[in-house]
Parts: C-alpha cells; structure tokens; sequence
C-alpha cells in the first residue's frame, strides 16, 4: 500500500500531516470495535459475574422471617412467638472457569451465556466509544495544556508524560461511567441471573430491565454502584488504556516490532494482565454491589467490609482466571479491531488526496 497522505496537507517540516477523522467518527470507531470484542468474549464475562457473587448468600446479613403464631401452636404461653429462619450460603456451584462455562451451558443452555448481551453492546457503544474513542483527545488536550497552548510535531503524543496519560484515563473512564452506568447494572444483573427451578426471571428482557429496576427501585436505582464503577473504570482505564499506550510505545521505539497485528497483539496482552491485577478487587466488589437487592448493603463500602470479615482478601480476587481470560482475550480482539478500524477510516478520510497525487 502506497503511503497515506492527507486531503488537506499540510507541510509540517517537510512532512504531510494527515487528516485526523472527527470526534463522532473516533467514538464510533471506538464503539464499533469494543462491540466486536464484546460478542467473542462474553460468556467467559458472563461466567466471571457468576464466579464473583458466588457465596454472596453468606455475606448478606441472614434472611429472616418472623412468623407471629398462636401460643398454643408453639406453647409459648398464649404471648405468641416469633420464629427466626436463616438462611446458609448454599455450597458453590461453579468450579474455575472451565466448569462455570460449562455448568452454565449445560443447565440453561449455551443462550444462557449470552444473557444481557443486548445491555452489553448498549453499554460499549456508550461506554468504550467515551473511554477509548475519546483519550487521544483528552490526551492532547492535557498535553498541549502543559506545553503552553503548542502543539506537539504533527499534532503526536508520543512524548506525552505517564502523567498526562494516567488523568487522561482517569478523566475519560469516568465519564464513560456516568453516561453508561444504567447499561452496566442491567448487563451484570442478567448475566448474574441463573435458571430457578419454577422458571420465573426477574427480567423478561433488556428493555423490561429498565423499566423495571426505574419502577422498583427509582431511577437512582440504574445509577447503582455508580462510585465503586468509577473507582474501577479509573483504574481499569489506566491499567487498559495507559499500559497499552505505553507498551506499544516501547515495542515500536525499540524496534522489536513494526507497527502492525503481532505489535497491537503484545501489547494489548501486556494491558490486560495489569488490568486483571489491578482491577479485580473493586470489580468484585462492583458486581455484588450492583446485583444486591435494594437494602442488602448499606452502600459499596459495607460491601467489601463484609466480604473481608466472611470470606477474607481472597474473595476480592474470585473469578480471577476467569476475568484475566476474559480481558486478555478481550484487549486482543478490541484493540486489533481498533487499530485496523482506526487504519481504514484513516485511509478514507485521507483517499481523495491520494488519488489526486496519482492523477
């Protein structure tokens, strides 16, 4: 492929800088492809939400019911009596991510897998469009913020500090989650959802998810959890976005690979690692949070106290093989999408003045 230049060149020390695609392109670039991720990982998603809230019977404070009866039935001397019944954490059910996968499939069916993917896209086309799409921008912004109002040689940010990166992450992350948070909710909520034995859901549907959870629990009810998702995507956008960058920096500046597939590929396994480590402890957490019944926590804090006070530190990090496969595969299939999207709108915006330069 010939080089790309741009349809409106400018001559930047005798070099061409290229066009950059507009903001709602980049956003739907971004969308697009964490959509295409999204639907090649998400049952190995689909099992780590039920890994991570597996034993939350246990950490909840116990269900009682208090059934007021005659004194005669009871011989509690004619002043009625009240009859505590408490429930145990039932005995785990999913075993690795393997065996969650499986279990799932085998007992629901492989559709169960993909429950809530509709509110999955949904969040990605809102979320990944605003937390990807948007950091080079941000980014740039930042970065031309601290060099005075100058912009760097051909508009790059390859000499962007960590820095600038890290609250360029940080500052995208979250607001991905405010636009995207009620997506998240109803996502993790039918994905959490097994099979009961009478064959009745909580949720017919994604669209009866919404109304339902608004009707049942206020509309503060789709922005559940909005703090500790934050807290995640903060990080999780650091540890993503951030390693990446800075992974693919150093691959392509040391000469190890060329800027192509197996390069985005290191990186994008590279990322997902960090994030995996970093990112497990809040988005346990998140995912309990989110799926409780209304009064079950006092809020995300109570949440993580408890399941340190029953389960220990090792329950911040259940589901842990799940989650790494999951983002690992999920950073490989979103970021090569990305860049080869990234590639193609580049080359389009740029065709017309390639094909005038060969006329």
């Amino acid at each position: 492929m010939a080089p790309i230049t741009a349809s409106a060149p400018k001559m930047t020390g005798g070099s061409i800088e290229l066009r950059e695609p507009s903001l709602p392109v980049k956003l739907l670039t971004a969308g697009s492809a964490a959509c295409v991720a999204d639907l090649f990982t998400y049952p190995l998603d689909t099992a780590k939400v039920r890994l991570q809230i597996q034993g939350e019977a246990g950490v909840a404070a116990p269900v009682r019911y208090y059934i007021t009866t005659a004194a005669s039935a009871l011989g509690a001397g004619g002043n009625g009596a009240s009859m505590v019944v408490e429930h145990a954490a039932p005995p785990s059910q999913y075993k690795g991510m393997i065996g969650t996968v499986s279990t799932i499939a085998r007992q629901e069916g492989p559709k169960a897998l993909y429950n809530g993917l509709a509110a999955g896209l949904q969040r990605q086309m809102c979320f990944a469009s605003i937390r990807i799409g948007l950091y080079d921008s941000i980014k740039s912004l930042y970065q031309q913020t601290l060099n005075g109002g100058k912009r760097n040689a051909n508009n790059k940010n390859t000499n962007a500090s960590i820095s600038v990166r890290i609250f360029a992450g940080i500052t995208t992350g979250g607001l991905a989650v405010l636009l995207a948070q009620p997506t998240d909710v109803v996502k993790v909520r039918m994905q959490a959802e097994a099979r009961s034995s009478t064959g009745i859901k909580r949720y017919s549907g994604t669209m009866n998810a919404y109304s339902t959870i608004a009707r049942k629990e206020g509309v503060a009810g789709l922005w559940k959890g909005t703090l500790p998702n934050v807290s995640r995507n903060a990080i999780v956008n650091v540890a993503e976005i951030v390693c990446y960058d800075l992974f693919k920096e150093y691959i392509l500046s040391s000469g190890l690979l060329k800027d192509g597939v197996p390069c985005h590929f290191s990186a994008a396994v590279a990322a997902g690692f960090c994030t995996t480590v970093v990112a497990s402890p809040v988005d346990v957490v998140k995912t309990r949070f989110m799926n409780a019944p209304v009064g079950q926590y006092r809020g995300a804090v109570d949440c993580a106290v408890r399941m340190m006070m029953k389960e220990g530190p090792i329950a911040f990090y259940k589901g842990f093989v799940p989650s790494f496969s999951r983002l690992v595969s999920w950073n490989i299939c979103m970021w090569i999408t990305y860049e080869q999207f990234k590639r193609l709108v580049l080359v389009a915006y740029n065709q017309p003045t390639m094909l005038n330069r060969h006329v």
